[in-house]
């Protein structure tokens, strides 16, 4: 199974508007079906998703916060890691997503709060009375290399 990670283009921007104080506010994961189709060009808000899993089987609509947030860069590699604790949805049923998507929430609502990356599978991955994990790698859920 192979997960497509990437960027929305807005992100950017959205930091350096001062939209998103990563390490300061809520950063969400929301998680999606099968049937979402992330836009990398025109997705800057959470008003622009669809698709989101509706509260069941161990999910909340609205996602879960991460938490242990983190960020770092490493010299010589330039690499700048976004990094924090894995998100886990304990399944009461079966929960089933493909796409995880980020977003800073502390501006409080769908079209103020900036989307930053989608995580998207190439298959459904479920959990049936188990863990559903977002799982964060060492390395973070997303890095930048400035060059």
């Amino acid at each position: 199974m192979a997960v497509t990670n990437k960027w929305l283009g807005q992100a950017f921007l959205q930091a350096f508007d001062k939209e998103i104080d990563y390490l300061a506010d809520a950063i969400t994961v929301t998680l999606h079906n099968s049937t979402f189709s992330p836009d990398q060009d025109t997705m800057d808000y959470q008003n622009d998703l669809t698709n989101e899993l509706s509260t069941a089987n161990g999910y909340t609509a609205g996602g879960s916060a991460m938490g242990t947030k983190v960020n770092d860069y490493t010299a010589g590699t330039n690499v700048v890691a976004f990094k924090a604790a894995d998100v886990v949805w304990t399944a009461t049923g079966t929960l089933t997503a493909r796409t995880a998507v980020v977003a800073c929430t502390t501006p409080g609502t769908a079209a103020t709060n900036p989307l930053l990356t989608y995580h998207q599978s190439d298959a459904d991955i479920s959990a049936t009375d188990a863990a559903w994990t977002f799982d964060i790698p060492a390395g973070g859920w997303a890095t930048i290399t400035p060059a």
